[in-house]
């Protein structure tokens, strides 16, 4: 099956409650919350996107492949007239680069669609523990306004002005580091268009569940 760029509407936005009507957020596959990679191809998919950088080699060849998977699935999707003028701009990861668990998985994921402009234009300062890993540790979701503290424009980046800026993470669960990514980059850039960029929406498991669509 040919791979479909999909859009949250009306439909399933109420699933993502930090977004609104006037966001525009894409994705291709669902993954499927407290289900472990054997559930379907996606959950599988994500599990291995998601590896630590301190996992085994053979953890990390996997790790390396869905990365690879991720960004030619993107590329196959996105409108090539689009992308020739947009900016895509990684969701920085959880950890600072001098942290072992530091993961520029999204970086790597643009890299491998490939595109000529992907610019590191949000930094984060300190360390938080990844959203996937929160509820296991009795923690609760990082807030927005978590977030919006810790992330700043690097202005090292800013030129020439995006036109076009697509925010590219893995999963879009409640749109937390999606929105606040957004509100740092239209107070910089607010002639921009902004959209979002994700591998998946999760999706709660029901007793009927199935993948879709498939890999």
């Amino acid at each position: 099956m040919t791979l479909r760029l999909l859009q949250i509407d009306e439909t399933n936005v109420g699933a993502h409650w930090h977004l609104g009507p006037q966001d525009r957020c894409f994705y291709i596959w669902e993954y499927t919350s407290g289900r472990d990679y054997s559930f379907s191809q996606t959950n599988n998919l994500i599990n291995n996107l998601k590896k630590k950088p301190t996992a085994s080699q053979a953890q990390l060849n996997y790790k390396a492949g869905a990365i690879t998977r991720c960004g030619l699935a993107l590329r196959q999707t996105l409108n090539v007239e689009w992308l020739r003028t947009a900016t895509l701009v990684p969701v920085p990861p959880s950890k600072s680069p001098d942290h072992p668990d530091y993961d520029d998985r999204m970086l790597r994921v643009a890299q491998a669609m490939p595109h000529h402009d992907i610019r590191n234009l949000v930094r984060q300062v300190g360390d938080f523990v990844p959203s996937h890993e929160r509820a296991g540790q009795g923690l609760n979701r990082i807030s927005l306004e978590e977030l919006l503290e810790a992330y700043s424009i690097d202005e090292s980046l800013a030129a020439p002005p995006p036109v076009r800026i697509a925010i590219l993470d893995d999963v879009l669960t409640n749109g937390t580091h999606y929105l606040a990514m957004k509100m740092k980059l239209a107070e910089r850039f607010p002639q921009a268009e902004i959209i979002g960029l994700f591998i998946a929406r999760r999706v709660f498991p029901t007793p009927e569940a199935v993948e879709f669509p498939p890999l």
